[in-house]
């Protein structure tokens, strides 16, 4: 029969990986109090050395510009609901077919 895997939440993978790095105790001891198995705690560990440096990094070009984006997205909707709006009705004027899809 299978036994299922443990879940750890990232807070506990967060602090157990942080007592590790800190070095106060062993990876044996560490594991033993949170009762991981040992290469959690050293995974978890090598995760927060590799991601840190992202904590202090500037935010990246393309996240800032998203709520201007975003306006002038809603804004080329807007004009093309209006185009859309006066061809149907020119279409209309000319007895063309107009299939509506909204």
């Amino acid at each position: 029969m299978k036994t299922k895997r443990k879940k750890y939440n990232a807070a506990l993978k967060a602090k157990v990986g942080m007592e590790a790095i800190l070095g106060v105790k062993t990876v044996g001891q560490i594991a033993r109090e949170y009762q991981v198995h040992p290469t959690l705690v050293t995974q978890w560990r090598k995760v927060i050395r590799e991601r840190l440096p992202e904590l202090f990094e500037a935010a990246r070009p393309g996240q800032e510009d998203q709520g201007e984006l975003v306006a002038q997205l809603h804004q080329k909707i807007g004009e093309l609901t209006v185009d859309l709006d006066w061809l149907k009705k020119k279409s209309k004027q000319l007895g063309l077919s107009v299939h509506d899809r909204s």
